[in-house]
């Protein structure tokens, strides 16, 4: 393995990564021991867990997307045809499956969320992969499976344990599974694990190689999804273990991307991503107008925050898909703009 200079074995920095991938999860695991200091470890989540990680960081996240495609005209140009036809096709795909029913709806939406979700952890692990040189086919099937089994272990022991105290969207948008998936899988993510971090002190103690990013990302992933759906069985566990550790870095690579952009970008582009607090007030704002469509007029809560209810009747048929559009471009398009083929100008970013 070829020597690699300290400053190069982050995806943006030491601090920034630290803080992002190990601290969001550290985040994550401390909130649980809040939880159970004040006794709501296996409850709801109360309003300041909505408040900070649904609205300021899972609903913030998705509108992120704004950043690196809708709010830079030169990228939106160059790729027009798809950042119309995505938004547009999954609207119309929408209204045609909340047509066929409520469920139907959210249990496609929650289908495309979960693979989301899944594959920006082993994304994650790729640009790691990369950035330090890690070209072996065989350490890429061990890194995979592990990251993977990771995330897919927990969400198999879901559905095979079927109801639990929470959901993704809604009560049951999940289906439920025989038993035997999660007997065959544990064992298949116990080996993938153990593999995983058997090839990771061989590496270090035969060559004194160490991808200690990849490595907190896989570990925290680990951790974060077991706790949050296995080890705990509550809305509040499920909310801070699962929402954290996927918006938090997020926001970091959107940001960073939006402050590379700058110089070729406009006056608008410029001011929004000027420093850490505009940029993150730009996507708070987003979100809570998304946010006070969804609770006013479909869930009817808090409307302390947002507000008297609105009655949409039958018009939810096409209002409900409409306001899911800026989440279903997020989880789309996250699979076409991170491709380094087709977005030459990543390379001097990560």
């Amino acid at each position: 393995m070829q020597e690699i200079a300290p400053n190069k074995y982050w995806l943006f920095s030491r601090e920034i990564d630290l803080t992002v991938f190990l601290g969001s999860a550290v985040a994550s695991i401390l909130l649980l021991v809040l939880g159970w200091q004040i006794g709501i470890l296996n409850s709801e989540s109360p309003d300041w867990t909505w408040i900070t990680a649904v609205l300021l960081i899972d609903v913030a996240h998705v509108w992120s997307t704004t950043f690196r495609v809708y709010f830079d005209v030169e990228e939106f140009k160059r790729r027009f045809a798809l950042y119309t036809f995505v938004p547009l096709a999954g609207y119309l795909v929408g209204v045609a499956l909340y047509s066929e029913g409520q469920l139907v709806f959210w249990r496609a939406l929650a289908i495309v969320a979960v693979f989301h979700f899944v594959r920006q952890q082993y994304g994650w692990v790729a640009l790691y992969r990369r950035k330090l040189g890690e070209t072996d086919r065989l350490s890429w099937w061990i890194d995979a499976s592990a990251v993977y089994l990771a995330s897919v272990y927990p969400l198999a022991y879901w559905m095979t344990n079927l109801p639990r105290n929470f959901e993704w969207f809604v009560a049951n948008d999940f289906y439920s599974v025989p038993t035997i998936v999660g007997q065959v899988l544990f064992p298949v993510y116990v080996v993938a694990l153990t593999a995983y971090a058997l090839k990771s002190v061989y590496q270090y103690a035969t060559t004194g190689f160490l991808n200690v990013g990849k490595d907190i990302v896989v570990v925290t992933t680990a951790i974060c999804w077991y706790a949050g759906i296995v080890l705990f069985n509550s809305d509040y566990a499920f909310t801070v273990t699962n929402v954290i550790i996927h918006g938090v870095p997020y926001f970091a690579l959107i940001y960073v991307y939006a402050r590379a952009r700058r110089t070729n970008t406009g006056r608008i582009y410029r001011a929004l991503s000027s420093n850490w607090l505009t940029f993150l007030a730009t996507l708070w704002a987003l979100a809570y107008i998304e946010e006070l469509f969804w609770n006013r007029g479909v869930w009817h809560e808090k409307n302390w925050m947002f507000g008297s209810d609105w009655e949409w009747g039958n018009l939810k048929t096409f209002i409900v898909p409409l306001l899911a559009v800026p989440q279903l471009t997020h989880y789309v398009l996250d699979g076409f703009i991170w491709r380094r083929r087709s977005n030459q100008n990543l390379d001097e970013i990560v």
